[in-house]
């Protein structure tokens, strides 16, 4: 068993295949992880949005630092493979801010992070991508730095230039020190496949209802598909339910649940 952190950002990077893309099932808590890790995942990706509504908070750089890695250090702690955390825009207003969360990241146990431009001007970005990875180097750590580009996801700039758009960040991110470039919002295969061809690192994707599936994705040249903050939403959408058939006087919706035994095992220290 991989114990050692070098050994799991070795690991980590390992993972990012075109052969095989990397699916992350991402996670909000301890109890998450460790039936995402039970049910065969190779590393465990936190759900920034996720994090920040199980803690009471909105997604959207509103949580504090030191709450998103306490969660991060109790998931790292709860699980035996890597861990990579989604950290926002960094949890920080500025590139030196950017560095010290990481530092804390990397001390959190987890050997990756997402770092999202969101509205922010592409050079703004860079320059905490830039710090985040003198951090990482810093700490010897091997750190697999993914950056996301929101250009698709929040329909920035003119759709006949977005593709031309989101390539330059790319570049310009991957000068920055970025290992991987993350892309949400993109179903449509042929910026996928053009993405993919024309980025130089490994290229992730959320996927989601109405996206390809993973054997199309890995044709088309990604190497890493993640579901966002997709099993979380799903998980409140059942309590939902399962309130509402309460209020309705009926129990139909806890059917599928995961039988108490086994996920009380799963969160056993003997285990």
């Amino acid at each position: 068993m991989i114990t050692t952190q070098p050994d799991k950002a070795h690991l980590f990077r390992s993972l990012h295949t075109a052969a095989k893309p990397l699916l992350l099932a991402n996670a909000w808590d301890v109890a998450s992880a460790r039936v995402i890790e039970a049910a065969g995942a190779p590393a465990i990706a936190t759900t920034s949005a996720g994090v920040a509504w199980s803690l009471g908070c909105p997604d959207g750089d509103v949580l504090a630092r030191e709450r998103a890695v306490d969660l991060i250090a109790r998931i790292a702690a709860s699980v035996a493979v890597p861990v990579t955390a989604d950290i926002e825009g960094g949890y920080g207003q500025h590139a030196a801010e950017v560095a010290e969360t990481v530092a804390a990241v990397l001390d959190a146990g987890a050997v990756g992070v997402n770092i999202e431009d969101g509205t922010r001007p592409p050079a703004e970005l860079a320059a905490r991508l830039a710090a985040a990875r003198r951090a990482a180097d810093r700490a010897g750590a091997g750190m697999f730095l993914n950056a996301r580009i929101d250009t698709y996801l929040f329909g920035l700039g003119e759709p006949d230039t977005r593709l031309r758009d989101t390539l330059d960040r790319a570049r310009a991110y991957v000068d920055a020190g970025a290992d991987g470039i993350f892309v949400p919002g993109v179903t449509d295969t042929a910026t996928i496949a053009a993405l993919a061809e024309n980025i130089a690192v490994p290229l992730n994707v959320m996927a989601g209802p109405g996206a390809p599936g993973v054997a199309d994705l890995a044709a088309l040249g990604v190497t890493r598909v993640s579901l966002g903050a997709g099993i979380a939403q799903s998980a409140y959408a059942a309590a939902r339910r399962a309130a509402q058939d309460l209020f309705a006087g009926g129990y139909d919706a806890l059917t599928d649940a995961i039988p108490f035994p086994e996920l009380n095992t799963l969160l056993s220290p003997a285990r």
